[in-house]
């Protein structure tokens, strides 16, 4: 029997590699002489790096970087291989440069915060050889559009008196002109990927500044005056490039940071978890498996809108695979993942015990559960036959 176990981190506890192993172990008490194939996954939020490593041997280079409010901090993005060449690969984490959870609560101002670091960290990979990035971009502390990040890659954004504007999203206000002319030579030929799980427009009352603005520290009248500011953003760019990115779905995403990538680096946007299959080789990986276990830390009504167990379900689907996922915890709304292609759903925690316990204990909890899963598939296995 061949078993591909691909689940996402259980946020907060272990690594989805923790917990690829952790099911095998549980598994393994049933079916020691099953071949359990291990895929790390992600969703293209926290986590991504660590998945992608873990699961194509690669590599992982830190940097120092400006963080959010222009304080230097430590930021690492990982480095893989295509199966060509060597490294070529990078993937990126926008919130290990410019993360909302790099800023304090009282120092929250989407005014002022910047996505330069996330441009370092670009920079960075595009000088070590990265020719395909794989960008991520939940979390963010900022809401200006990707300007930090194109300026840190050489893109110059000037007033009308030919100095460059502050950083963040209330510089934008004065922005006359954008000068590309010394952008990194490398990204006219390198192929650019976001992970973005969300459709906003970049302004209005569906865009960056009004749905995510007040989450990062923006007042009402903060919000308005940075819509106002992303809407000239893009009246200047509109002017530099010949396109509007205003209306494009997940312009709006990360502050903007996802048109600023459209803009700049001539990225595509696609679902995290998709990026992730693709990345793994999940489909070629499924052939001739015999059942999928996956997971995640909470399943609930969120996680049937492309989150990573119903992303690996779907694939499992496409070769008529069972799935079982395994949770922490299964939230309200969970059961719509069975319209989505997982068969069977088991938390964790047996008996009653407390957040902290669960967390501390995940790992032997999950084995548990996986052992529980086995033995089931065995039962369904006997009763087929008879």
């Amino acid at each position: 029997m061949k078993i591909i176990v691909a689940p996402d981190s259980f946020k907060g506890s272990v690594t989805a590699l923790e917990a690829a192993k952790s099911i095998e172990k549980g598994l393994r008490r049933v079916l020691p002489d099953a071949i359990i194939d291990k895929i790390p996954m992600a969703d293209g939020g926290e986590g991504t790096v660590q998945s992608l490593v873990d699961a194509t041997g690669g590599q992982f280079r830190t940097e120092r970087v400006l963080d959010p409010l222009g304080n230097e901090v430590e930021a690492h993005y990982g480095l893989l291989s295509d199966g060509v060449s060597s490294y070529n690969c990078a993937v990126i984490e926008m919130a290990s440069a410019s993360g909302l959870t790099l800023v304090p609560t009282e120092k929250r101002n989407p005014l002022h915060t910047t996505t330069y670091g996330t441009g370092q960290l670009i920079r960075s990979a595009l000088d070590v050889g990265g020719r395909k990035l794989i960008i991520g971009i939940g979390g963010s502390a900022t809401n200006d559009a990707g300007a930090g990040m194109a300026e840190a890659l050489g893109v110059r954004f000037l007033k009308a008196d030919g100095n460059l504007i502050e950083r963040g999203g209330g510089g934008l206000a004065e922005l006359a002109s954008i000068d590309i002319e010394g952008i990194h030579p490398a990204i006219s030929e390198t192929d650019t990927i976001v992970a973005c799980d969300v459709n906003n427009p970049l302004t209005g009352p569906d865009g960056a500044s009004y749905v995510y603005g007040p989450q990062k520290g923006a007042t009402p009248e903060m919000v308005k005056t940075l819509d106002d500011n992303l809407s000239h953003f893009d009246d200047i760019l509109t002017q530099t490039l010949g396109q509007s990115y205003d209306n494009i779905p997940g312009a709006g995403a990360a502050g903007g940071l996802g048109a600023g990538l459209m803009a700049f680096l001539n990225a595509k946007l696609r679902l995290g978890v998709d990026i992730m299959i693709d990345a793994v080789n999940l489909r070629e990986r499924m052939k001739d498996a015999s059942l999928v276990i996956t997971g995640e830390g909470q399943i609930d009504f969120q996680t049937a809108f492309g989150k990573t167990p119903v992303g690996v379900a779907k694939v499992a689907k496409e070769a008529n695979i069972p799935v079982i996922a395994i949770a922490g915890g299964i939230g309200e709304g969970a059961e719509a993942v069975y319209a989505k292609g997982i068969d069977s759903m088991l938390g964790i925690v047996h008996a009653p015990m407390s957040l902290e316990d669960a967390v501390e204990d995940a790992l032997p909890l999950i084995a548990d559960t996986a052992e529980q899963a086995a033995r089931l598939v065995m039962i369904g296995k006997h009763l087929h036959l008879r």
